[in-house]
């Protein structure tokens, strides 16, 4: 692709001035970089699994509110987490990990468990412990 074919078209990230680095051709015939504000089709993926993901994090929110299952979940979801990537940032199998998540099992954890959780979420204990839905 030459450089000056290189899309331009603004989208989700372009709201913030990312700008993406493409390599193209340039008017020596070689290989440069340049900057792209995006492209039309990646923006609609981007936009499209965006939604997706706040799905996610609203459903685990109302989960948690409605007592089916632990804070975890919820931080999980909002940190773009899975339960293995979770289970390496606490230090804690995976089977365990998905225990925490009820709510049950939740309340019933030691303050040095929740810690792992907090610092994994970037959050307080008392944040965790005492979730009001907002964060």
């Amino acid at each position: 692709m030459k450089k000056s074919d290189v899309p331009q078209d603004k989208g989700h990230l372009s709201k913030d001035n990312y700008n993406e680095v493409y390599y193209a051709i340039n008017d020596d015939g070689e290989f440069s970089k340049t900057l792209s504000a995006g492209w039309e089709t990646k923006n609609i993926v981007q936009s499209e699994t965006l939604k997706v993901l706040e799905e996610r994090t609203e459903a685990a929110r109302q989960k948690v509110e409605n007592g089916e299952a632990s804070p975890i979940l919820y931080f999980m979801e909002l940190k773009r987490m899975d339960w293995e990537i979770l289970s390496n940032y606490v230090g804690i199998w995976k089977f365990f990990v998905k225990r925490h998540a009820k709510a049950t099992v939740f309340r019933k954890l030691n303050d040095s468990t929740l810690k792992k959780y907090a610092e994994a979420f970037e959050i307080s204990v008392e944040e965790l412990k005492h979730f009001d839905g907002k964060n």
